[in-house]
């Protein structure tokens, strides 16, 4: 027998800016049910939830909820400015005064002592005093939006945790598939303004989905076979049949009506990166790097390898030095010890969480092309603004509009459209799926897994880490941080065998002569620059590099013809030996140029 729902929303329908956002959509919440609302970016998600919770009135529609249910509602950007201490908010949330006690252990689970004041609290902070109030209050049903966003692992996994545990009733807004997957059981689907709902769980929605947008395609396209055979009989078929001809003069209106109101599947968006061309095989090399803030240490003796192709990930708590740690590698700070050396031909673009580069008063337009016409330079073409903007789900109408108006989400898209733009073998992510749907992510995941360059990224989202790193380098404390083949669930599985034995494992950095601790060792005082033919060999192994990857790129295009062998395989034997040849040669010419490069950084370093 079915449970009477806590939370019923009937017919729920809204208007913004002369666009219909919601039509006729609802959804039901039993006790103790869990359901995960998705949608695309824009969809009106989150005014649905606003709406359930009564903080926003729909245009028409019913909202229920059952007389002496307890409902929180946690939003995407929590207001605490009417309480002077994060302690007073969450004492605020709880109805009852014997559970008083559940504030302090929930602000503390959540690294908050009460102390803290509300006006002085970074997002991260403020979203943790939100979740505390939330789950101190024990309500009947909560109404999560984007509960994860600004935690870190850690707390993303208590969070997990606790959520499991409890006996609410849940309506969830999240992007991180695997806490959908680990909580929900049922999904509700906000698509073009109308509600569907699958009590199957969120593993089993995506394939849904598609199969329900396929019958709708099939549907449209018989739609418009029967206009077509209309129309035919319009033109040819009018007989004197008076009272027939009418009617069907009337359904073929009708027809017509159908297919002009019909809502159509939003487009994907199309996400391809500009390769700048084939990166030096070591792409960067960091040797004894150190570096603090004050008295905490950020890095302590890393040692790295970073080579083409490479998709590394950066994970840990918040406040662990991930972004620091990146910008080390990428040689935009300098470390306190230790040198990093970025291999030649590099072609960086980086993807910045806190989207500083978009100005809020320029339109989307002027952002995309510079301010410098209608233009957008795309790789080594250019290609209309208008166009440009399709490819990622921006209409024409939004060209002139300010980027401060975008959504999250858009904002997001928008980071990234004007990063694919440009040429790049280095792909620098911090926190890239920030408030991305779930249909981008897809894209996303799919882009870097055919991307030919190399990716740094740090991110907080489980799944998309599964599916896009070949490697995890994990915050271990006090500085240190182990390199894990494989996924974040690889990394979890390797920890288990505890970390030493991890780091036992893990392949050692070449040495190279000549360095400091060579010299240490030797007792030999070091000289303070290069000689005349090591630095003569420095500056002239890039160019030389620059040649031989031209020239493995022409005969691999000579190899890639088909019916080579076929037609002639003598020069099929050549060019196979000539590649080999080159690419020997090309991995010397590299593996000199890091020697002489680190051994001049080495020499430049103060003994004192």
């Amino acid at each position: 027998m079915a449970l009477p729902p806590l939370l019923h929303l009937q017919d729920i329908s809204l208007t913004l800016g002369g666009r219909p956002l919601l039509d006729k959509a609802g959804f039901a919440v039993a006790r103790g049910e869990r359901v995960c609302l998705v949608g695309r970016n824009g969809s009106g998600k989150s005014t649905l939830l606003k709406i359930a919770a009564g903080a926003l009135q729909p245009d028409s529609g019913v909202v229920f909820l059952q007389p002496g249910a307890t409902l929180r509602y946690l939003p995407q950007e929590p207001d605490l400015s009417t309480h002077l201490t994060t302690s007073d908010y969450v004492l605020a949330q709880i109805a009852e005064p014997e559970n008083s006690w559940r504030a302090a252990a929930m602000l503390d689970a959540l690294g908050l002592t009460g102390q803290e004041s509300t006006s002085h609290l970074s997002g991260g902070e403020a979203r943790r005093c939100a979740i505390a109030g939330a789950l101190a209050a024990a309500p009947d049903i909560l109404l999560l939006d984007e509960p994860t966003n600004h935690l870190d692992m850690p707390t993303i996994e208590w969070l997990e945790r606790e959520l499991l545990s409890l006996n609410s009733a849940m309506l969830m807004i999240s992007h991180d598939r695997r806490l959908l997957s680990t909580l929900s059981r049922s999904v509700v689907w906000l698509d073009r303004g109308i509600t569907r709902r699958l009590d199957q769980g969120f593993s089993r929605f995506e394939e849904w989905r598609e199969e329900v947008i396929e019958q709708e395609e099939r549907d449209a396209h018989k739609l418009d076979r029967k206009i077509a055979r209309e129309e035919d009989w319009m033109r040819y078929g009018v007989t004197a049949r008076r009272k027939r001809n009418v009617r069907r003069v009337g359904e073929l209106a009708a027809l017509r009506a159908a297919k002009r109101e019909a809502v159509r599947a939003p487009g994907s968006v199309t996400l391809a990166a500009q390769s700048s061309g084939v990166s030096s095989k070591l792409v960067a090399v960091a040797e004894n790097v150190s570096k603090s803030w004050g008295d905490r240490v950020i890095v302590r003796d890393l040692d790295l390898r970073l080579l083409r192709g490479d998709r590394l990930a950066l994970v840990g708590a918040n406040g662990a030095g991930k972004t620091t740690l990146l910008r080390l590698l990428v040689g935009q700070d300098q470390p306190d010890s230790g040198t990093v050396s970025l291999g030649p031909s590099l072609s960086m673009v980086t993807l910045d969480q806190q989207r500083r580069t978009l100005d809020p008063q320029k339109s989307l337009a002027d952002t995309l092309t510079g301010g410098g016409g209608d233009m957008v330079q795309v790789g080594a073409e250019k290609r209309h603004v208008i166009g440009y903007m399709k490819d990622f789900l921006f209409k024409p109408e939004q060209a002139r509009t300010p980027v401060g108006v975008l959504s999250g989400g858009e904002r997001g898209r928008l980071m990234l459209a004007c990063a694919l733009a440009q040429p790049s073998n280095l792909l620098v992510l911090d926190e890239p799926t920030n408030d991305l749907d779930l249909e981008t992510l897809d894209l996303l995941q799919e882009m870097l897994a055919s991307y030919s360059g190399t990716v740094l990224l740090v991110s907080h989202d489980r799944d998309f880490l599964d599916r896009v790193a070949t490697s995890v380098l994990a915050s271990e404390g006090q500085g240190n941080w182990v390199e894990y083949a494989g996924g974040y669930s690889d990394m979890l599985a390797q920890k288990k065998g505890g970390i030493e034995e991890n780091v036992m494992a893990a392949p050692p950095v070449v040495r190279v002569q000549g360095s400091s601790e060579a010299n240490v060792s030797s007792g030999k005082p070091s000289s303070r620059k290069l000689s005349y033919k090591d630095q003569f060999a420095l500056d002239s192994l890039p160019k030389e590099i620059a040649k031989l990857e031209k020239q493995a790129e022409i005969i691999r295009t000579k190899l890639a013809d088909a019916d080579l062998y076929a037609k002639d395989p003598k020069a099929f034997e050549k060019y196979s030996t000539d590649l080999v040849k080159t690419e020997t040669a090309l991995a010397a010419a590299e593996e000199k140029w890091l020697e002489l490069e680190m051994k001049r950084e080495n020499l430049t370093v103060d003994p004192n």
